[in-house]
């Protein structure tokens, strides 16, 4: 069965989102869109009539909404270190079964140059807020003072996305398991010398 006519906003979002992991911003054309959607060309500045800059905005709020979602499911297992162990594996589950072509879409427009559209990179600074303040308040949920947890989730996201970039250029899983482990270590660690023990309510 062919697509509906009105799918055509949400697959070429879909296909922008998947276009950023593989080739970044400066190469995620509209062209490159329609071609990769099937959308008619009519369709894009019906649906977005700001453009390219429009496009892509949605499209990383489509992939950070998704990494959200993997966090906040992987967070109500209760246990902060098997939640965080989850998030590494699905970076790279992820970069195995693309042949380590897919990255992150919200790294390729952060470290982009925008002069056109620099609300963009604002786009991409709110995505990684938003994952670092899930982690953060899991960590605080298990004890771990506030200013711990705020420093323990930035440095897990900036540790997974370095990774998944030097794997990426090396096509080896080995960076991406070497931070897993290191932040697994750290983290057993550092819930031992919580103030207090157990969960929060």
């Amino acid at each position: 069965m062919s697509p509906r006519k009105s799918d055509s906003r949400e697959r070429m979002v879909l296909s922008a989102a998947e276009l950023l992991r593989e080739y970044g911003a400066g190469a995620t054309s509209i062209d490159r869109v329609l071609a990769h959607s099937g959308a008619p060309r009519g369709s894009v500045y019906h649906h977005f009539p700001g453009g390219r800059a429009q496009l892509i905005d949605e499209a990383v709020a489509l992939a950070g909404d998704f990494i959200a979602g993997l966090i906040d499911a992987a967070t109500r297992a209760g246990d902060p270190v098997k939640a965080v162990d989850a998030f590494f594996e699905l970076w790279r589950e992820r970069l195995v079964r693309s042949d380590f072509r897919a990255g992150c879409p919200i790294v390729a427009v952060a470290v982009e140059t925008n002069d056109d559209a620099p609300h963009l990179a604002r786009s991409a600074a709110a995505v990684f807020a938003r994952w670092q303040e899930a982690l953060a308040a899991l960590f605080e949920r298990h004890g771990l003072p506030e200013q711990r947890g705020k420093r323990l989730a930035a440095f897990i996201i900036a540790a997974v996305e370095g990774s998944v970039i030097m794997c990426r250029a090396e096509r080896s899983t080995a960076a991406l398991e070497a931070a897993a482990a290191e932040i697994h270590d750290l983290l057993i660690h550092a819930l031992q010398s919580r103030p207090e023990t157990g969960p929060r309510p």
